[in-house]
């Protein structure tokens, strides 16, 4: 599977600032090219690399200027390893954390899905999810999390991961969020998803596995950008300083062969 993905971003600044990007794909990924091109009022500059343990990549740039335009492409054949499994992990994400509380939606989990284990809570909460919220672009807040978009029943992607992560901590479940460039999306943007573990089982390897509750996209074209506890661990755009206003965004991503997902597969982010 061939997957070619491009990332523009247009920024205007107020005051010198330090910008966090996270736009490129996360390390291990099987890159056949990869090019980031940065520039501060017309001049190129250079990021510096960070990586964390978890792969993700981020770039950073202390900006003085008026404008940022930032550029990036890769063309990704292969798939990754399956994402590894750490004992840390898995209690890390099964704490509440800023934008998924799932201490206080604890009641709500135990009500919908009490006896539901394994694959079948996964696709319950999936279904469940998808049932009660309605995508609706410009919705939410930056400062919403799971427990107002539940109330809201509306949001947008990273919404719809955040309450799927919230009600699975609350069952006990370690989930996460990623953030992926997802070929088939309409409109194009940069998209979440939600990534829960699984035990080892008789009907499944074991391992953290997709659920996507907006179902707008196969999971199996998805491509890893980065990944923490919620939103605030996987921003693409962090920034310290002055104020940064987006003036223009525009995301591709493409595969070469689409794959059919119903949502009620298994799926691995790879």
């Amino acid at each position: 599977m061939k997957r070619t993905v491009t990332s523009h971003l247009d920024l205007g600044l107020s005051a010198p600032a330090r910008l966090v990007f996270a736009i490129a794909g996360a390390q291990g990924s099987p890159f056949a090219s990869e090019s980031l091109a940065l520039s501060v009022d017309g001049v190129p500059v250079v990021a510096r690399e960070l990586v964390d343990f978890t792969g993700n990549r981020m770039h950073v740039l202390d900006a003085i200027g008026s404008k940022v335009l930032m550029d990036y492409e890769a063309v990704v054949d292969g798939e990754s390893a399956p994402p590894p499994v750490d004992d840390f992990d898995l209690i890390t994400y099964l704490r509440p954390s800023r934008y998924c509380e799932s201490d206080s939606l604890a009641p709500t989990a135990a009500a919908e899905f009490s006896g539901t284990h394994g694959a079948e809570l996964l696709d319950a909460v999936s279904t469940w999810v998808s049932g009660i919220l309605t995508y609706v672009p410009g919705s939410s807040l930056p400062t919403d999390g799971a427990v107002r978009t539940f109330l809201g029943r509306q949001g947008v992607c990273r919404d719809y991961a955040h309450l799927c992560i919230a009600l699975l901590r609350a069952m006990n479940v370690p989930a996460r969020l990623a953030a992926v460039f997802a070929p088939g999306l309409s409109p194009m943007e940069y998209h979440a998803v939600c990534e829960a573990y699984l035990e080892p089982s008789d009907t499944n390897a074991g391992g953290w596995y997709v659920v996507d509750a907006t179902r707008l996209a196969p999971r199996q074209s998805l491509l890893r950008v980065a990944t923490g506890r919620d939103a605030a661990d996987t921003a693409f755009l962090t920034n310290y300083g002055g104020t940064v206003t987006l003036d223009g965004l525009e995301v591709t991503a493409v595969v070469d062969d689409f794959g059919t997902d119903d949502g009620s597969q298994l799926i691995q982010l790879r």
